[in-house]
């Protein structure tokens, strides 16, 4: 199987972290399979992960850069975006 095709394949220097994220979103996506909210589902798991990151490794404040983009992600959805993009080797 070409490894570019293998949503469990991370090794693809072209890809950013951002995209590599998204395609382990993929992969969780197809592990509940026809489930119930699976996108909701696979994008939890994601966020529990991230905020236990952020708690690990942002120091006392860490909850700041979270509420930083929460706040973007709320109020200014097309920065949001712009972000977004130029986090990824191309548009989708």
């Amino acid at each position: 199987m070409d490894k570019r095709h293998d949503a469990t394949s991370f090794e693809d220097d072209h890809l950013t972290p951002l995209d590599k994220t998204e395609q382990f979103y993929q992969n969780l996506l197809s592990h509940y399979a026809n489930g119930d909210d699976k996108e909701l589902r696979a994008a939890s798991k994601l966020l529990l992960v991230a905020l236990e990151k952020f708690q690990c490794h942002g120091g006392p404040a860490w909850y700041a850069l979270m509420y930083e983009y929460i706040n973007i992600a709320i109020h200014e959805p097309e920065k949001f975006e712009l972000i977004l993009q130029q986090n990824r080797s191309s548009t989708h």
